[in-house]
């Protein structure tokens, strides 16, 4: 999955002469929390809804609100911004984008096309929906997660029990993450099973799997095993 499929777009954008006050008007107006900071078409920085509060006076200051409202009118983006923003390139997969926001510790940045222009910007709240996107939690079901054996065929075997039992799959995704040696964990997401079938269908699971879990959204019922 492509950062150009999920970035938001056009990007809002704002000239580094700009005030703090501006700046807060386009976040407010477009309810987003980053801006990317431009000097005419080069980007030149970046500014947070974090860095326009720690720039704020605080809830303790003696200013009237003709002085507020000044200040915040000739503070410019430039003495605020953070330079030399990170970026990413429109054809990063979203795994790529989410391991430099975690790295960083930053909650967005700029895309950019070929020539360096910004064309987008993407968020960790827009990886949020495709984590929604990719399990499928949207549409609720049933989700199992297994550990199971890291062989050829291992995964099949417990969708066809599932398939048996009228249950589409909706999603698989896995990890070797806290498997233990030879294992991976496996996390299948199911809709349209009958619940009358349900407990047959865990039993069977289990005769060909270890089950670490399953929680069924639609009833809200959870068991850990």
């Amino acid at each position: 999955m492509l950062v150009k499929n999920w970035m938001n777009t056009p990007a809002i954008t704002i000239d580094m002469h700009s005030s703090m006050q501006e700046a807060m008007n386009l976040l407010k107006t477009h309810r987003i929390s980053m801006l990317p900071v431009m000097d005419k078409n080069r980007l030149v920085g970046i500014v947070t809804d974090r860095d326009l509060k720690k720039s704020s006076p605080s809830d303790a200051t003696t200013l009237e609100i003709h002085e507020l409202l000044y200040l915040l009118s000739t503070v410019q983006i430039k003495d605020i911004m953070s330079p030399k923003p990170i970026t990413v390139p429109a054809d990063f997969t979203i795994e790529e984008t989410a391991e430099i926001l975690m790295v960083n510790k930053i909650s967005g940045v700029p895309v950019v096309d070929n020539d360096g222009s910004v064309v987008g910007v993407i968020t960790h709240t827009d990886l949020f929906k495709v984590i929604i996107s990719l399990t499928g939690i949207g549409k609720k079901g049933i989700q199992f997660a297994f550990s199971l054996e890291d062989r050829e065929g291992s995964i099949l075997e417990v969708a066809h029990i599932i398939r048996q039992f009228g249950g589409r799959i909706a999603s698989i995704l896995t990890s070797y993450e806290k498997a233990p040696e030879g294992y991976r964990n496996v996390y299948i997401r199911m809709y349209s099973i009958d619940r009358v079938k349900l407990e047959g269908l865990k039993t069977a699971l289990k005769e060909k799997s270890r089950l670490l879990y399953m929680v069924d959204h639609k009833n809200n019922t959870r068991e850990i095993y």
